[in-house]
């Protein structure tokens, strides 16, 4: 913490004394890093207009931009009706993954290209895709499904940033962008209700400037009651969540060339997991015996099977093929809680004509409390006469950091740069304990008549607790980009990042007995980058780029042995086309990229006995794949405004994954290996009209998006595919109507998630119809039950009205 406080203390001391010193360039340039691109926007009616971009920490036009992305914007995010990140989870983006932890809906698993890490919610491990609000990294993934709070646009950078992002961000970047106080007095006050006793609200107030200050307020809720309910009175039921959250945005201009930002919010998230059902029983015919195809492990050498498969009770109900609208059994439950909070200060100072100083100075935490039971009868143990069932997750996690990054951006001659040092502190620990929440009640003849509830799990859940870990990590990186224009059609860009990472960690308690485990490591990484970029014509641009990144080691607090494991890094080719034409009616961009992968991080998990106790514990060991794991893709993206009012947009990502096989750690047998949660083929597809009503500038809006994704791998070491989804979404408006003489307008909507109301799983496990681990090499069946998995959200609707004055 004292370098922290160092570097606190000078970007503090810098906002103090950059004013002073400012007022010898009152005649500089704005503060913005550099000016938009020159291209003026296209006339209403004249084709699509241009889209201004910071992925390359400057503005500049996304079609001269060589880098493959998109852009979400506010309005598109308010057709589609994404309150949460989660809510990109239905594939707007092909190539952009979104999936939400099995045991509830703050921590997201967010995936590009094929780098989706499947549990990066151990404080030692770290994501694969960069997140950033307004410049500012997020460590944690926890409580990324946060009410969203003003969003101006999202920018999706596919492919490794390691250069001008840094770490993690083997995949790309998310970036959101929120929108800055104006210094004009304006505002907007939206409400909606819908199924499921939904309703949400917002307050955004722009206050006028006043002394060179200006404030914006934005205030947030979202409530949905549960779409599968809970046979236990009193108790929560599954995909509920109410989000609450505000944000206070002060922008001080103290001279035309220093601008400076604060930012505070604070968000708590409430909310349960999606409801795990029971899909099959017995799906792969187990018996006491030989060994068969169907019934067996991958990367085991079982001969025989011991114990016999478990008879159903007639309580429990086995459904593959729909959601559940209420749960078979009962169970205790509660909701998940997140709580966020971050300030933020961004000074930019516009030193010279050539040259744009930032100190962007950050300190943001999260905690993070579990309570979930989201599979009732279908988690292990499965049934025996009088036995306990029904496994509660619960865990704690508690995380803090602070960051501080210093950036040089502008142009000098041909030549435009952006340079920066990037400091990281984080400090995370966490604890888990799983008790099992209810017992089942038989007669004398062992037939079950019923359950009861373990009044433990209330009176002192964390009675027994099955892990809990500690770490501090640290990063320091120095990176510079330039870009060179011999002519104006040709540009050059080299970068590169050194980047020094330690992570200190403990495994303090594994199965309630003191662990003493340690993680002591450090990294030290330098990501080389290149791009060459053609402007064939001033519509028709071609790059070649080459990329690198990485993604910090760590140690897995779900094994025994805290196992530790090695960075993974990639580096990345890619070519590409961004292309406008019909007089700018029509845009298509198209990237391949071939990326190759080293030291995979892989996970493996298995029921396992524990070394210590000698009984049998859920473990998950993370190990580095050995040889090169590859992804090729392509994407394709194409807008049309064939006509006055329509806009067609259609969007397609192909990406082959491939890892070598990796030796399972539990039995040293080599074994394929898959990544998750990325489809062979996805795509979507959306079409917006919009027709003027008088001449007061109110008009109907119509919206409908289609978004498909193949079925795919859900576990690094299972073949198990989920299933391949459809959705469709929609919104029609009627917008800015004149409500007063004073500007103010008023807009009605209807709109729908999942309008046709189709069921898949998005999430199917396959361990609870294997064998587990016996002695030897006997396997056992007698915890055999069956698949189960995670449906999607049901259809959801709703009216909602804006009023901005």
């Amino acid at each position: 913490m004292v370098r922290a406080g160092l570097l606190a203390g000078a970007s503090l001391a810098a906002s103090v004394i950059l004013p002073t010193l400012a007022h010898a360039e009152s005649d500089a340039a704005p503060a913005d890093a550099a000016a938009p691109s020159t291209e003026a926007p296209a006339a209403p009616g004249a084709g699509l207009t241009e889209i201004v971009v910071t992925a390359t920490k400057r503005e500049t036009n996304l079609q001269k931009t060589p880098i493959s992305m998109n852009v979400i914007s506010a309005a598109v995010m308010k057709d589609r009706h994404v309150q949460s990140l989660l809510d990109l989870a239905d594939g707007a983006i092909p190539s952009l993954r979104v999936a939400t932890f099995e045991a509830r809906q703050t921590a997201l698993t967010i995936g590009i290209r094929g780098i989706v890490p499947l549990d990066a919610n151990q404080p030692a491990r770290e994501q694969g895709v960069g997140i950033y609000v307004d410049g500012v990294y997020l460590g944690r993934q926890h409580g990324l499904n946060a009410a969203l709070f003003d969003v101006e646009r999202v920018e999706v950078l596919k492919g490794p940033q390691g250069t001008l992002f840094g770490r993690n961000t083997e995949g790309g970047a998310l970036s959101i962008v929120t929108k800055a106080p104006s210094g004009k007095f304006d505002g907007r006050v939206s409400g909606g209700v819908g199924n499921y006793g939904s309703y949400n609200g917002e307050v955004h107030l722009d206050l006028p400037e006043y002394k060179n200050i200006s404030i914006k307020l934005d205030g947030v809720v979202q409530y949905q009651d549960a779409t599968t309910k809970n046979p236990l009175a009193g108790q929560y039921g599954w995909n509920y969540y109410d989000r609450r959250g505000g944000r206070v945005a002060v922008r001080w201009k103290p001279t035309s060339n220093i601008t400076d930002d604060f930012t505070y919010d604070v968000g708590r998230d409430a909310n349960t997991p999606f409801y795990s059902q029971l899909l099959n029983y017995n799906p792969n015919g187990c018996v006491a015996g030989a060994v068969t195809a169907s019934c067996s492990i991958p990367g085991t050498a079982f001969t025989t099977l011991s114990g016999t498969v478990a008879s159903l009770p007639s309580q429990v109900v086995v459904n593959g093929r729909t959601r559940m609208t209420v749960a078979d059994i009962g169970v205790p439950q509660q909701p998940s809680v997140d709580k966020t909070f971050g300030f933020a200060n961004t000074l930019k100072w516009k030193v010279a004509p050539f040259m744009e100083l930032r100190a962007i100075t950050a300190w943001r935490g999260v905690t993070s409390a579990q309570w979930d039971n989201s599979g009732g009868a279908h988690r292990v143990p499965v049934y025996s006469a009088n036995g306990a069932f029904s496994r509660y997750s619960l865990a704690n996690l508690t995380q803090h950091q602070f960051s501080q990054e210093l950036q040089a951006v502008g142009s000098v001659s041909n030549f435009d740069y952006a340079a920066g040092f990037f400091y990281f502190e984080e400090s995370a620990s966490d604890n888990a304990a799983t008790p099992n929440s209810n017992t089942w009640t038989t007669d004398a003849n062992g037939n079950v008549t019923g359950y009861t509830i373990n009044s433990a799990v209330f009176t002192n859940p964390f009675a027994s607790i099955d892990r809990a870990s500690a770490v501090k990590s640290k990063s320091y990186a120095g990176y510079g980009q330039v870009t060179w224009s011999p002519v104006p059609a040709w540009h050059f860009t080299v970068g590169g990042r050194y980047t020094h990472d330690t992570k200190h960690g403990e495994l303090l308690t594994f199965r309630n007995t003191f662990n003493g485990n340690t993680l002591d490591k450090s990294w030290d990484r330098f990501n080389p980058m290149a791009t060459i970029a053609w402007d064939a014509t001033s519509d028709l641009h071609f790059y070649g780029k080459y990329s690198t990144g990485y993604r910090a080691g760590g140690a897995s607090s779900r094994s025994p042995t805290y196992r530790n494991f090695d960075p993974e890094s990639v580096r990345s080719f890619e070519i590409g086309m961004k292309s406008d034409f019909w007089d700018h009616r029509a845009r298509f961009n198209l990237a391949g990229y071939i990326m190759d992968r080293k030291n995979s991080q892989v996970d493996f998990n298995a029921v396992y006995p524990d070394p210590n106790t000698g009984t049998n514990v859920n473990v998950l060991e993370t190990v580095n794949a050995a040889g090169t794991t590859k992804i090729r893709g392509v994407e394709a993206d194409l807008t049309l405004k064939p006509v006055e009012g329509l806009t067609l947009t259609g969007s397609y990502a192909y990406t082959y994954t491939k890892i070598p096989p990796v030796v399972n750690p539990f039995t040293g047998i080599t074994q394929n290996v898959y990544v998750v949660f990325t489809p062979r083929n996805a795509a979507s597809a959306s079409a917006d009209y919009e027709h003027p009503i008088g001449s007061a500038g109110t008009a109907v809006r119509l919206h409908l998006d289609a978004n498909y994704s193949q079925s795919t791998q859900t576990f690094d070491q299972f073949a198990t595919h989920n299933d391949a989804s459809f959705v469709v979404n929609g919104r029609l408006s009627l917008a800015d109507i004149p409500v007063a003489s004073g500007g103010q307008k008023f807009t009605v909507g209807i709109w729908a998630r999942n309008l046709l109301n189709t069921d898949y799983v998005y999430r199917r496990d396959p361990s609870n119809s294997l064998p587990a681990f016996g002695t030897g090499t006997t396997g056992s069946i007698k915890g055999v039950l069956g698949d189960y998995g995670n449906f999607n959200a049901p259809r959801t609707f709703g009216v909602d009205a804006t009023v901005r004055f």
